[in-house]
């Protein structure tokens, strides 16, 4: 009489209990229960922890997790025996709980960005060569059914060789204010969206082409959000926050009573850190950009030319690759989903995508290619990249999509490099920001 043995459970501890973290937290505690396991939480602010382990005990009738306070991090280690920690912090703090992790013999998942400078880059990778320990960057947008499908039919040779990419990303007022109300208009805290937000893009692209970024030029400004450019076009700012304000008529306006979620996981905690994640679009002290271009060469030849602006009446991306062979015209525009009641509560937000990817030959007619997207979030990339991340035995990822430390450092780096640009006016080479990351190959060689 045979006996299957059970499977033994893997361990995971998160730091930082934001919004985000529940991409990682609800599917371990629901759809992979048999294969994982949430074994405590760590968080710089008290109420938001206590109020992460109700909202995971009243959705998914969890045991009581230990809970950390962010000096009791390494406490928590120590306790709990995680086989993995993963981080959800503010940015900028990415890499110490990354490196004390791995110091203590965790592997590591961290959420995008990978961290916000060059000199925080090497501290990773030094850590890595010290402990031998695994860091996985969650790059969710690789798993979406469009990229994916891009990624396909450029590795197949469809357009010969890259020569050159043109990408457009679009923020809409809904979607890209709302990193202007929120601890990314700092950009001490996130590395501006250069790091934050286009740090998926350039991932994207790195992946897409398979080729390791060298040189950046760049220029950037705060063009829309902030207090001088309400005055220009005759906004009143009477406030540097909008709940218990006046907001008729304002669409930039977030009251955060307004929702019971982000009543409960931020307006009530503000009195243990005070945090405010309403704070006005139009306030003076945002020092991000809102509106940004970057020419990047690669080590393959290949150049792309990249935008992304904030405050657009649209979404989605516009992304075109010029090859020796013809062209690939690839668009995803997110839109909000009908079927879903809407809300204003940014985590509640449901949107859908519309993908179209076009193939134009030399000497041929062009030709679509069909996109079947799947269900799930962003664009149904997360319950493919939960998959690969949470189950005993995930299926072999054909497309080379999970990403470790070397391509996280590879996209940041852009974006670091892109900010270093705004300052001084000067082209960057990255092998001067981070000598320690190859520079040959492709990004498939990369770890």
């Amino acid at each position: 009489m045979s006996t299957t043995s059970p499977i033994k459970r893997k361990r995971y501890a998160v730091v930082g209990v934001g919004g985000r973290a529940r991409m990682f937290t609800y599917p371990i505690c629901e759809t992979y229960q048999q294969s994982a396991e949430l074994v405590g939480l760590c968080d710089v602010n008290q109420g938001r922890l206590a109020y992460a382990q109700r909202d995971l005990q009243g959705r998914f009738d969890c045991p009581a997790l230990p809970l950390f306070s962010d000096a009791e991090f390494s406490q928590m280690i120590e306790q709990t025996r995680p086989d993995v920690v993963i981080v959800c912090t503010v940015d900028c703090y990415h890499h110490q709980y990354i490196i004390r992790a791995m110091e203590m013999g965790c592997d590591v998942i961290t959420e995008k960005p990978i961290t916000t400078d060059a000199d925080k880059c090497n501290q990773i990778i030094d850590a890595i060569e010290r402990t031998d320990r695994q860091l996985f960057v969650a790059f969710n947008y690789r798993w979406g059914a469009g990229p994916t499908m891009v990624h396909q039919q450029l590795a197949s040779g469809v357009i010969g060789q890259i020569l050159h990419v043109d990408m457009e990303y679009m923020l809409n007022t809904s979607h890209g204010a709302d990193y202007f109300r929120r601890w990314h208009r700092e950009k001490e805290k996130s590395g501006g969206l250069m790091v934050h937000k286009s740090t998926h893009h350039f991932d994207l692209v790195n992946w897409w082409i398979n080729a390791i970024p060298q040189t950046v030029f760049a220029m950037g400004r705060l063009a829309f959000y902030g207090k001088d450019n309400a005055n220009r076009r005759g906004i009143h700012v009477t406030a540097d926050r909008y709940t218990g304000q006046d907001n008729t008529d304002d669409p930039f306006a977030l009251d955060l009573t307004a929702d019971d979620d982000l009543k409960q996981l931020y307006l009530d905690n503000e009195k243990y850190d005070g945090y405010q994640r309403d704070r006005n679009v139009f306030a003076a002290d945002i020092d991000i950009e809102d509106s940004m271009s970057v020419l990047v060469r690669y080590n393959s030849g290949t150049v792309l030319n990249y935008s992304l602006n904030c405050y657009l009446p649209c979404e989605g991306i516009n992304v075109v690759f010029n090859g020796s062979k013809g062209r690939l015209e690839f668009s995803e525009m997110h839109v909000p989903d009908e079927d879903v009641p809407p809300s204003i509560n940014p985590l509640s937000q449901k949107t859908k995508v519309i993908p179209r990817l076009t193939i134009r030959p030399h000497f041929a007619k062009p030709y679509d290619i069909p996109i079947d997207v799947n269900t799930g979030g962003h664009g149904g990339s997360d319950p493919l990249i939960q998959q690969q991340l949470f189950a005993a035995d995930p299926p072999v990822d054909l497309h080379a999509r999970v990403a470790g430390y070397q391509q996280g450092i590879a996209s940041a780096l852009i974006g670091i490099a892109a900010n270093t640009c705004f300052k001084s006016g000067q082209p960057v080479d990255i092998p001067m920001l981070c000598p320690d990351l190859p520079r040959v190959g492709g990004l498939s060689d990369l770890i």
